[in-house]
């Protein structure tokens, strides 16, 4: 599998007004929230925007490898599990971030430990949407996401390389 052929850079300011747009979706559930459980590494930034945005100040990690060379998503990996008092009640008043739901492998592995938990998403492709209850922007599943975290200072080709007119 290689790089799709569409792109979808985002700046750190996009990411950040991203997170906020799924915050004040997230706060407009009504729920009260006792924790955060973000997915490493993509949900570690939201999580801490989110956490800031909700006043949610207990902040847990579940450890999941899928991409093990950033561009073929390989086997599920499980490298850190939640604290015993947040599986306790499956995940019940628990909420589960991350940056992208892609196929929906990751979110279904959490959801195996935390049945009961919100699943929060920034960005979405069409195959992980059923595995989660909130995100803010879909994109085809033939897109790769540039995160800000992923990416340096560089020309970016445009999109059509041919002139028109």
């Amino acid at each position: 599998m290689s790089l799709p052929d569409k792109a979808f850079p985002v700046s750190w300011d996009q990411f950040h007004r991203d997170a906020r747009a799924l915050a004040w979706r997230l706060a407009g559930l009504k729920r009260d929230f006792k924790a955060i459980v973000c997915i490493t590494r993509g949900g570690l930034v939201p999580a801490a925007i989110i956490s800031r945005e909700l006043n949610i100040r207990l902040i847990e990690t579940v450890c999941v490898a899928s991409y093990h060379d950033y561009v073929n998503q390989g086997e599920m990996m499980l490298l850190k599990g939640i604290a015993p008092e947040l599986t306790a009640d499956e995940g019940e008043a628990v909420l589960v971030i991350d940056d992208l739901t892609d196929t929906g492998k990751t979110a279904s592995e959490v959801r195996s430990i935390l049945p009961k938990a919100h699943f929060a998403c920034v960005y979405a492709k069409p195959q992980g949407v059923p595995t989660i209850d909130t995100f803010v922007t879909e994109v085809s599943q033939d897109t790769w996401i540039y995160f800000p975290w992923d990416m340096g200072f560089t020309y970016q080709e445009p999109i059509s390389k041919t002139g028109r007119g």
